[in-house]
Formats: C-alpha cells, structure tokens, sequence
C-alpha cells in the first residue's frame, strides 16, 4: 500500500491523520501494518485516516484477511484460555467499564478467531508491541473508528 502523509489532521480525531493511499483499496477496509504499528480507514478518494495501534507481540503477531463481526460498547473480556495459561491470577471474566479491563470503552470483534480492535485504559501501551494479537487503540480513537465502520467490514492485517 503506497502512503503519503497529507499532513492534515482530521477535524473528528486530532489523533488519526488524513493520508493517501493507492487507489485500488475499497472504501470502509482497515488496514493493520503491525510493523508501522499503525492502522488505516480506507476512505474515499485515495485517502484514510491513520491511527496509531498497540500490535501483537513478536511471538504473538498473525497477518490476514477477516472481517469485523461483531461491535460492543464497555464489552466484558473473559481471558482467552492462553492468556489465562500465562497469568492464572485473572478472573474468568472482567466487567465492561472496570479500569483493569484491556478492552477499553468499545471493541470491534474479528470473525474467525479471539482478536478484537479495541480501546485500553493504558495509553502508554499505543505504538508498542503488546498484545496477544489483538490491535489496541487509545479510547479516543476506537470511538472515533466505532462510529465509521459497520459488521462485515473487510480488515487486512500486515507484517
């Protein structure tokens, strides 16, 4: 994907930058470059909007296309059983809107497997590699995402 920085801050997130990308990507796509640790909002006109993104960690990391499945605001996280293998002092499930809940103020499930777009109560975490796969977002700029795309959404992510 060719991206050029327009230097523009969009007026709706003063975190995501307006940049242009090559023409052939549908609108609506979201596309995770977990090298960059960035994520893009296809949008029209060979433009999207960027955001900065907390990504898998180095052994946690996968690459593919899938589609958003499903859209939750304060969402509950129950650890997925690899997560609870690694730390068992976890609860089986954390309350929406608890300050120690990694899921933050909204999350955009992927279909085919435990990874989600998703807020965090720990905004140090942005533009790191972090996670066990799932692409953090700051609450900020996950709402902002929550409100531009809809179910069946095509996400793509990349090396």
């Amino acid at each position: 994907m060719l991206i050029a920085v327009l230097g523009v801050a969009t007026p709706a997130r003063a975190d995501a930058t307006l940049v242009a990308v090559s023409a052939d990507m549908a609108v609506g796509t979201i596309v995770v470059r977990t090298g960059e640790r960035q994520l893009y909002l296809v949008l029209e006109n060979g433009q999207a909007l960027r955001y900065s993104v907390g990504v898998g960690r180095t052994d946690r990391q996968w690459a593919g296309s899938t589609t958003i499945s499903g859209k939750y605001v304060r969402p509950n996280w129950a650890p997925p059983a690899e997560i609870r293998r690694d730390s068992p002092h976890l609860p089986a499930v954390i309350p929406g809107g608890a300050p120690d809940n990694p899921m933050g103020v909204a999350a955009l499930t992927l279909a085919g497997g435990d990874y989600a777009i998703h807020g965090t109560n720990r905004p140090d975490l942005i533009g790191g590699f972090v996670s066990y796969g799932c692409i953090r977002m700051s609450n900020a700029d996950i709402t902002d995402l929550f409100g531009r795309v809809g179910l069946g959404m095509p996400v793509i992510v990349t090396p």
